[in-house]
């Protein structure tokens, strides 16, 4: 079993994001009524959302499951960083939210916890959201600075206009 590189386990699910890490919260509308919540739902958790962001994905199951490992790849060429996370929770069961978040294992270049996650609102409005916590884990990381948070950032946005095309086309 792997060895995840931060404590607070689980806070993207249950809250409150813990003190001493970046925090990040980006929510993107990305369709509306439950046909589009249904096909953001299976984007997100059939890995489909990350890979047509341009995201390498390696994953050890079809779909999110505690446990299951997932090697995130970014970059071009040589300039390739790999993220290898542990998926920490799923949210299949649960009436008007799907998705997952996983955390931050060795090789990271940062240490903490990200989600993805859909939600239906009550007034039939689909949001995506990505939420985080996170540190510099690797010299790189640490030396990139204030540049991390904005990298972060922009990959969440590009993640809910991507997850927003592919509602959109159906």
């Amino acid at each position: 079993m792997s060895t995840l590189t931060y404590p607070e386990v689980g806070a993207t699910r249950l809250g409150p994001l813990p003190r001493g890490y970046h925090h990040l919260h980006h929510s993107t509308r990305v369709g509306r009524g439950a046909a589009d919540f249904a096909a953001a739902g299976a984007a997100i958790t059939e890995w489909r959302m990350h890979r047509a962001s341009g995201a390498r994905l390696e994953a050890s199951a079809r779909r999110p499951a505690p446990g299951g490992s997932v090697r995130v790849s970014l970059g071009l060429g040589p300039l390739r960083f790999t993220a290898p996370c542990e998926v920490i929770w799923t949210a299949y069961e649960e009436e008007g939210r799907t998705g997952f978040g996983y955390g931050t294992l060795a090789g990271h270049p940062e240490r903490g916890e990200e989600c993805f996650v859909v939600d239906l609102a009550e007034d039939g409005t689909v949001w995506f959201t990505v939420l985080a916590f996170s540190r510099p884990a690797s010299w790189y990381a640490r030396l990139a600075g204030p540049l991390v948070p904005v990298v972060q950032h922009w990959y969440a946005r590009r993640l809910g206009r991507t997850l927003r095309r592919i509602v959109a086309a159906g």
